[in-house]
């Protein structure tokens, strides 16, 4: 099966999702409701995140982002509705009295769960909007490893959530899904890497949303900490340790070692 992701990582969790429960030798349409979820998920946050009292961006994907187009609370209703719907899918689907096809619905669920909550995306973006705050009493800047703990969360945990999801509904053992999450760590932290990255050198027209924010902000960044040849090189040896923990689970010459090379690779 041929995968492929679009401008900015879009559609990176669902097809995350699907070829980890085909790596795994799983049946990809019992996976397709966590790939959608994950997808609907995603978009929340990223409505969200827009949002002015967020990052306040004006653009996403090429577009006007939906809280100028619509409002805010427009867009605080959209996302809300997005979130909603994605646990009521994964509840619902696949249908099935297969008792082990249910318990890795559930399984999945508090996975996805636990990635979108405050342990996960949410606190990580607590973090982010904490920092980018310095004045406030008691809040610093990040340092190194406040900045890759932040990350993990904000945009690691889904992107963990989408391939253990997939390799959760595909039957694969534990021994299994923990190097498929492992590696998918890996894979979160390079994508970040490369997206500070092309903040700093992309432009609007092929990232499909504003660059330089990050650095106008203030904000830390990996260029910022190590310059832009020493944070492509962090995101190199990501993909080879990501690429090793796939070799090991058996599943190394899967469609998922090329989205981790695509990751380091793209230019948008």
């Amino acid at each position: 099966m041929r995968y492929s992701v679009t401008a900015g990582g879009k559609r990176l969790r669902p097809i995350l999702c699907l070829a980890s429960a085909e790596a795994v030798g799983g049946n990809r349409a019992q996976a397709m409701p966590a790939a959608c979820a994950l997808e609907f998920i995603h978009t929340y946050s990223l409505i969200h995140d827009d949002l002015p009292a967020m990052d306040n961006d004006t653009m996403r994907r090429g577009r006007a982002t939906l809280h100028v187009v619509a409002g805010e609370g427009m867009a605080i209703l959209a996302g809300d509705g997005l979130l909603t719907e994605a646990f009521g899918l994964l509840a619902r689907e696949p249908e099935t009295t297969d008792q082990v096809i249910a318990a890795r619905k559930l399984r999945v669920i508090r996975v996805v769960a636990a990635a979108a909550g405050a342990a996960g995306m949410v606190g990580g973006q607590a973090v982010d909007l904490a920092a980018s705050r310095p004045a406030q009493p008691g809040v610093a800047a990040l340092d190194a490893e406040s900045l890759r703990a932040m990350h993990a969360k904000k945009t690691g945990a889904l992107i963990r959530a989408a391939a253990s999801a997939g390799a959760i509904m595909g039957g694969a053992d534990d021994t299994v899904i923990r190097r498929v999450d492992a590696a998918a760590g890996e894979f979160g932290l390079a994508f970040q890497i490369i997206d500070d990255v092309l903040d700093v050198e992309g432009a609007a027209s092929t990232l499909g949303k504003t660059p330089g924010k990050d650095a106008a902000a203030g904000k830390a960044t990996y260029p910022a900490l190590y310059g832009i040849d020493g944070a492509r090189r962090m995101a190199d040896a990501c993909v080879d340790r990501a690429l090793a923990l796939l070799a090991e689970a058996g599943i190394g010459d899967s469609p998922l070692a090329r989205i981790g090379r695509w990751i380091v690779s793209r230019s948008h």
